[in-house]
């Protein structure tokens, strides 16, 4: 069953007035005065039940400048439920808990092909919620200490089109954490920015798409 986008995002909007500036210690003047996004619905490691990491997560005592965008490489499902989401999550996490020898999941976010947003690493949405600070991950070298890390569930890079709840919540997510850390839409990159990968196939393709949509629905 399709799970529609609407139905994995909760239609609440973070006004960056007063209170919200007070809540994200944003500056007066800064990138993040003025904007607004739809808070998207997160289930966190513990709402899936990831596993608990094998030693001390970091974080960082800044907000982070930019947004990286993965393809997990897993299998494209048409089994868009959120359990589905939360069997990936696990999925993720036990490759690069177990096969690359990683503290936990190296992406702070992943995004389902239904829509379903799940936590990475550890932290990430607290930390992300208070807009002050983010969680080092380790999903692009040299990139690690100044940018997100989101995932999409599947492979995209021989042809395949990623489904449209996955692209809308993207779409979202991106735009609710430039608005929470003061990010432009700008700067948002694909992994293969970075390094010599396919990573993430058409998301690549389509970032000035995502860069557009994103700025429209960070002011919407």
């Amino acid at each position: 069953m399709i799970v529609r986008p609407e139905n994995a995002i909760r239609r609440r909007l973070l006004i960056a007035g007063a209170a919200g500036l007070a809540a994200a210690g944003a500056l007066p003047g800064s990138a993040f005065a003025g904007t607004a996004a739809v808070e998207p619905d997160i289930d966190s490691t513990s709402a899936w039940g990831a596993r608990s990491p094998k030693g001390t997560i970091s974080v960082l005592q800044y907000r982070p400048s930019k947004i990286v965008v993965h393809h997990t490489v897993s299998a494209n499902t048409s089994d868009y439920s959120r359990a589905q989401a939360h069997s990936h999550a696990h999925w993720v996490q036990d490759l690069h808990m177990d096969k690359n020898g990683w503290v936990d999941t190296g992406y702070n976010f992943l995004v389902s092909r239904g829509g379903w947003i799940t936590e990475g690493r550890h932290g990430s949405l607290q930390a992300l919620t208070g807009g002050r600070n983010f969680v080092l991950g380790a999903h692009t070298s040299g990139q690690n200490t100044s940018a997100i890390g989101i995932a999409c569930e599947g492979a995209y890079h021989d042809g395949a089109v990623p489904p449209t709840p996955q692209w809308d919540v993207l779409v979202t997510l991106c735009a609710y954490v430039c608005a929470r850390y003061g990010i432009p839409a700008t700067q948002i990159f694909g992994h293969k920015d970075y390094g010599d990968t396919l990573c993430p196939g058409i998301y690549h393709d389509r970032l000035p798409r995502l860069r557009e949509e994103v700025a429209v629905a960070r002011s919407a």
